[in-house]
């Protein structure tokens, strides 16, 4: 059997990593709000992707997944590595919880520190929720327990009246979904999005970086693209607040395809 072809509309991984990296402490305050109010924002974090590689190079990888390893230090003033796996595929993975395990055993292996597992699920099933390991043979037990969240498990109206701006990214995430060839149902979810962007007073400079993900995952028929760029500039025309110019808009949305 050959590989399935992935096309753009299943590419979703790129677009999810430059939100997590862009918007680390926003999504772990959407997502865990109990673990983002322990950490000590005030000195920073670090991407340690040369450290995550080392360990999952050699694991069978599939295309709908993003791994990021950060570490972040607590207000005890101990440093913590914070392991965030995004599965996104289509398909269920029999022994997903075990491979979960031997990422964060392989770490604290490796590097002897504190690591913390956590799983945010793009996939459409409602039943499929792994979120433990175990096993036991004579007395001699292993138990391995990780947060997770489900992306369909959140309301979209309720999204639209957030302000954590990763609600933009998982709306995007949610829309992209539900309108799959359904380019006028796209055109409507894409254009809700970028009136939302403006309509929370965002600056210039975020309206920009959110655009990148909302072009990337909502990609639009040429004709209706020129028809979203046009609406656009007639609403920025109106509202007085010229924050993206239409030439911006596509160079945004065609950066967000060559990458």
């Amino acid at each position: 059997m050959g590989r399935k072809k992935v096309t753009h509309e299943d590419q979703y991984d790129s677009p999810w990593k430059e939100a997590i990296e862009e918007y680390f402490p926003e999504c772990l305050a959407f997502f865990f709000a109990d673990i983002q109010a322990d950490i000590d924002w005030s000195r920073g974090y670090q991407f340690l992707d040369k450290e995550l590689e080392k360990i999952v190079r050699q694991a069978l990888v599939t295309e709908q997944r993003v791994d990021k390893l950060i570490e972040v230090y607590r207000k005890s003033g101990d440093t913590a590595w914070v392991l965030i796996h995004l599965d996104i595929q289509s398909q269920h993975e029999k022994e997903f919880a075990k491979r979960m395990y031997r990422y964060n055993y392989r770490l604290f292996d490796r590097y002897d520190r504190q690591i913390v597992t956590l799983v945010i699920f793009g996939d459409e099933s409602t039943k499929w929720r792994p979120n433990r390991y175990e096993r036991d043979l004579w007395g001699c037990e292993v138990k391995f327990k990780f947060p997770t969240v489900k992306l369909i498990d959140y309301n979209i109206s309720e999204l639209e009246q957030h302000d954590n701006p990763f609600a933009v990214v998982v709306l995007a995430h949610l829309y992209t979904k539900a309108t799959k060839n359904k380019p006028n149902e796209r055109y409507e979810a894409k254009w809700r999005l970028i009136r939302m962007l403006y309509e929370r007073n965002y600056t210039r400079e975020k309206i920009l970086s959110l655009l990148r993900y909302i072009d990337w995952l909502l990609a639009l028929p040429p004709m209706l693209e020129q028809k979203l760029d046009d609406t656009v500039f007639e609403y920025e025309e109106a509202q007085k607040m010229a924050y993206v110019t239409s030439f911006e808009r596509r160079a945004t949305h065609v950066r967000a395809k060559v990458r």
